[in-house]
């Protein structure tokens, strides 16, 4: 069975999610698109020759005239949970970009909804769909490195150069935070298998930076062992710049893992790398280091959440990325927003 689906918000990253990702994966098909902007959404009907009675210029008047089973939402976060709640009234599954939404409080109302309807409602988590994280992910549930010690994560990227006018990166509510930082605050969940209980986050405010909100910021984030997790991001970076996961740094008993991830463009694998770093026998022998070969998958990034929602829509596995499971992700990343604000550490607060 193929799963029908509209597709509302099509500009920026919606535009490549209809013309990149929503194309590359078989098991669905978009049978109705939706923005409020005509240039936009005309465009984008054109690109993939799609009839002008697909096209819509909202979620409602797409949902009155077309026959799907799901809604793929990849609009402005502050519209995320709207959209859901309309198109989860509708009876449709959905899928939704990232952030879910800017407060977890918001984010349960969803979640509560589709589990009243008996509905599959998914975050886009595109991160946790590469091979470098998951063959982490094994080697931490296998005891690869015994007793956890330290993580540490860093993420490095400049985005500074374009007018304020020219960018609306710039305008994203918390930029650093909400919109790349929940990327890696969801990848430590996904390979530690743990959750944050705490967070202490400091955000700098360099005079040059173009951002309304912060670009630049620095945790500490406790996880419910105990193990702190050391973290820091920026978008204002001279250094040598890092791939989009970051660069990690998993230290144990028994050694490190470090690994890197998403280097290139969206789905591009090939700067996936895992090595173990390991001690055994007498200190003389000095510590052996290990590349670990990584496997492949039909579909990675967006198009491997995009295949397992279509794939969860039929009947199949529950998504890893529900939305239950994102609101501890949304509710790490609320705190880090919070202790950024108050100076203060914050408790990690997941709604019921």
């Amino acid at each position: 069975m193929t799963v029908r689906i509209i597709h509302v918000g099509l500009g920026g990253w919606g535009g490549s999610w209809a013309r990149v990702a929503l194309p590359a994966v078989s098991e669905v098909e978009v049978v109705g698109i939706a923005d409020p902007s005509a240039p936009t959404l005309e465009a984008v009907r054109k690109d993939l020759g799609l009839p002008e009675s697909a096209a819509f210029p909202s979620l409602t008047a797409a949902l009155a005239e077309v026959d799907a089973d799901a809604v793929v939402i990849t609009a402005p976060a502050v519209t995320h949970v709207p959209l859901a709640l309309e198109a989860l009234d509708a009876g449709k599954h959905v899928l939704v970009e990232k952030p879910f939404a800017n407060s977890a409080a918001e984010a349960a109302e969803a979640v509560h909804r589709a589990e009243e309807r008996g509905l599959v409602l998914q975050v886009s988590q595109n991160y946790r769909f590469y091979p470098a994280p998951r063959v982490t992910k094994d080697l931490l549930a296998a005891g690869t490195l015994g007793e956890l010690s330290a993580i540490n994560i860093d993420f490095r990227q400049w985005d500074n150069d374009a007018a304020f006018e020219d960018n609306p990166h710039y305008r994203f509510p918390h930029a650093m935070i909400n919109d790349m930082a929940i990327h890696h605050l969801d990848l430590l969940r996904m390979v530690t298998g743990k959750d944050a209980v705490r967070v202490f986050a400091k955000a700098t405010w360099p005079s040059f930076s173009k951002y309304q909100d912060e670009a630049v910021a620095s945790m500490l984030i406790e996880m419910e062992d105990g193990l702190v997790v050391s973290y820091r991001g920026s978008w204002l970076s001279r250094a040598e710049h890092t791939p989009w996961a970051g660069e990690w740094s998993i230290q144990g008993e028994d050694g490190e893992i470090r690994f890197t991830s998403r280097a290139g463009e969206p789905g591009d694998v090939s700067g996936d790398l895992v090595t173990v770093r390991t001690v055994s026998g007498s200190a003389a022998e000095g510590p052996k280091e290990t590349s670990v070969e990584l496997p492949t998958a039909e579909h990675h990034d967006r198009q491997g959440g995009l295949q397992a929602f279509a794939r969860a829509v039929e009947g199949g596995p529950a998504p890893e990325t529900s939305g239950r499971d994102n609101l501890r992700s949304l509710a790490l990343m609320e705190a880090a927003t919070r202790s950024a604000a108050s100076g203060m550490p914050e408790d990690v607060v997941v709604p019921d």
